[in-house]
């Protein structure tokens, strides 16, 4: 089971098309639509003691990662003390892996730190950003670049629940079960999953909410010794980046969230969102080729069918299965620079050779060519399961499927069987329905949505706006393709978020670059 990423899995889709792929003030509490932003959130939480806000980082040579070669000697690596508890800040601590590529200090005064979270929830800012330097370079003139594992994630108390074999297995279960069998094996699979992770996590894994990393966020601004927190975030980082609006709007600098996520939006409302964005894009790839939608949908449809009963087979020995055939027609429609490589693996496959579509899916998963699989997905779902209080059961799910199907005859029964099945019988409850990022008072925050994204689809850019609030949320709209706009070709785009983030200048809310 992998739940589509709301992060930048850009990474992996150009990788694979360049090879060929053959202490401010807190909010909280009820706001009267029904929201809640959690015990965390809601509970009075002191402030961090002096050891913590005053503490002196150590900051050194970057060590390679376990599957990664160290970055060049322009990062600098450090660990940041952080409670395990906000609601007991004088209590036990954890340490938080960060990264930094200190400002040129060419293009004017320095200006501060620019925090990046790339998303997920789980996606390793340790290891993302420096990939990413040379997107960001024009931004290293003013600011020192700096990104972090937030906790749960990688260098950060990163958790494991499963292993690699038994990683490997559960991709053989179908996820979107047919049979009462089947889906008493789905959830089965779900609940050994959540038991592995408080086996791994213990008392962490009641920690590691958006709301405990919004709080990080604004100790890392203290010890970084900023006034203000200067921020991009991506993805679900445009969550979090709306959560530390909401409990710390005074200490907002300038927020750049690019590909928003709808604030808005439930469990439920998240997995209708992307199947839509999934299809939409699904649309525009079809469309690309010649094809008419409706017809390459029903295609692609009619050969997921048969995938349920009658994988194919890899050049290596495994199969294609209708799991990883889902997973390995997402990646690619992440970035439309590697719409060639689904056209490829999609051609092969209707040769009867499954090994594009599980290269894509394996690429998707971070599986190695030994069978080693990464986190990210691991740390995604204890995150996101601590933040969302909706848990559908089977026979609620039965119930919405026609409504998903009906959304994306390729997405919808997967996305709709996910709800029921990624917080299945958790160990710990759920903070929310829906985050509260409401910030009166905070400085304008310029949001980015782009028209033809799949992950996070643009509607929710919108709502994210009018839900900061008036005079905080401004909108600029890219009429592009992609998960994310900046750094994606659009030079109105990147000038615009330049001119923002290096000279304080703010758009017009409603700004449009085609």
């Amino acid at each position: 089971m992998a739940r589509f990423l709301r992060w930048t899995a850009l990474a992996a889709a150009t990788a694979l098309f360049a090879a060929g792929c053959s202490s401010g003030s807190s909010g909280g509490g009820e706001d009267g639509k029904g929201k809640s932003a959690g015990s965390s959130d809601t509970a009075a939480t002191a402030a961090p003691p002096a050891s913590l806000t005053g503490q002196k980082l150590d900051w050194g040579r970057c060590k390679a990662g376990a599957d990664s070669a160290a970055p060049g000697r322009v990062w600098q690596c450090a660990t940041m003390k952080v409670p395990l508890d906000w609601s007991k800040p004088d209590g036990e601590t954890i340490g938080l892996a960060l990264i930094r590529a200190k400002s040129r200090g060419s293009g004017g005064e320095r200006i501060g730190s620019l925090l990046f979270n790339f998303g997920g929830p789980g996606g390793s800012g340790v290891s993302t950003l420096p990939p990413y330097g040379s997107t960001f370079s024009a931004l290293r003139e003013r600011y020192d670049l700096v990104s972090w594992d937030p906790r749960g994630v990688g260098g950060s108390e990163g958790i494991r629940c499963r292993s690699n074999k038994d990683i490997q297995a559960a991709e053989s279960l179908d996820i979107t079960p047919d049979t009462t069998a089947e889906e008493q094996a789905y959830l089965q699979d779900a609940a050994a999953f959540g038991e592995g992770c408080e086996k791994a996590a213990g008392a962490l894994l009641a920690h590691v909410s958006t709301t405990d990393t919004a709080r990080d966020m604004d100790l890392m601004r203290q010890v970084l010794g900023d006034s203000k927190t200067h921020y991009f975030g991506i993805s679900y980082g445009t969550e979090l980046g709306g959560v530390y609006a909401h409990l710390f709007p005074k200490n907002v600098g300038r927020l750049i969230l690019d590909a928003v996520v709808d604030p808005s939006a439930d469990a439920v409302g998240h997995a209708e969102n992307q199947a839509r964005g999934f299809q939409r894009a699904l649309d525009d790839y079809l469309k690309s080729t010649g094809q008419d939608p409706e017809q390459g949908t029903a295609k692609i449809a009619v050969f997921l069918d048969r995938l349920d009963s009658e994988p194919l087979p890899a050049s290596d020995g495994r199969e294609l299965n209708q799991a990883l055939a889902i997973t390995g027609i997402v990646l690619p429609l992440y970035s439309e620079q590697s719409w060639p490589a689904l056209t490829s693996a999609l051609e092969s496959a209707e040769q009867g050779d499954g090994t594009e579509l599980l290269a894509l899916a394996d690429a998707y998963n971070e599986r190695d060519s030994s069978g080693n699989y990464g986190t990210t997905t691991h740390s995604q779902r204890v995150i996101s399961c601590l933040d969302d209080k909706q848990r559908p059961t089977a026979e609620e799910t039965r119930k919405r499927l026609p409504e998903f199907e009906r959304i994306s005859p390729v997405f919808g029964d997967f996305l709709g069987w996910d709800t029921a099945g990624w917080c299945h019988d958790w160990p710990v409850a759920g903070q929310y329905d829906t985050p509260e990022v409401s910030a009166a008072g905070a400085a304008p925050i310029l949001l980015v949505g782009n028209t033809g994204d799949p992950a996070t689809p643009y509607e929710g850019a919108r709502r994210m706006a009018d839900e900061l609030g008036k005079g905080v949320g401004v909108l600029l709209t890219w009429k592009g393709e992609g998960h994310g706009a900046y750094g994606s070709g659009s030079d109105c785009v990147d000038s615009t978020v330049n001119a923002y983030l290096l000279k304080g200048t703010v758009p017009k809310d409603g700004k449009v670059c085609s």
